[in-house]
């Protein structure tokens, strides 16, 4: 099997349909980009949030390769409930894990970016929605 096809399982390209699920939210408490510095992906995170800062509803425009697109699904479909915090655990978690410092994140359906670890070129998308969330969530006191 080639590398291409090791990186880009059904289930990873499948992930990417799912983004339509999440679109960008215009009137959204919380807004943030981020741009890959590997591969030049980026992604506009939009972020309702609930009174406690905790997001409820991502909406987001993507403009990355399949691995950036996957991550954006697996992201949004996890991230209702989570606050400030949590979305940096988890992006501090997948930076040790890429970097070969630290297990799996412990991110529902993560598992299935793990093939693209071996791609450090793809390293960058992969933390796309993560950074993206971030920064969004630096931009309003309540989720700070």
């Amino acid at each position: 099997m080639s590398g291409a096809a090791t990186l880009y399982t059904p289930e990873l390209l499948a992930l990417a349909v799912e983004l339509a699920a999440f679109p960008s939210r215009a009137e959204a408490a919380a807004q943030g980009e981020a741009r890959s510095p590997t591969c030049g992906s980026t992604i506009a995170m939009d972020l309702a949030l609930d009174g406690e800062g905790r997001i409820e509803q991502p909406g987001m425009r993507v403009r990355a390769c399949a691995v950036g697109q996957a991550a954006a699904a697996i992201f949004a479909r996890h991230a209702a409930g989570k606050d400030r915090s949590a979305i940096a655990a988890a992006q501090q978690a997948i930076t040790a894990w890429l970097a070969g410092e630290g297990p799996l994140p412990d991110w529902p359906d993560f598992a299935l970016l793990e093939p693209a670890r071996a791609y450090p070129g793809r390293h960058g998308a992969i933390l796309l929605p993560w950074n993206a969330a971030l920064a969004a969530l630096s931009t309003t006191p309540a989720a700070r």
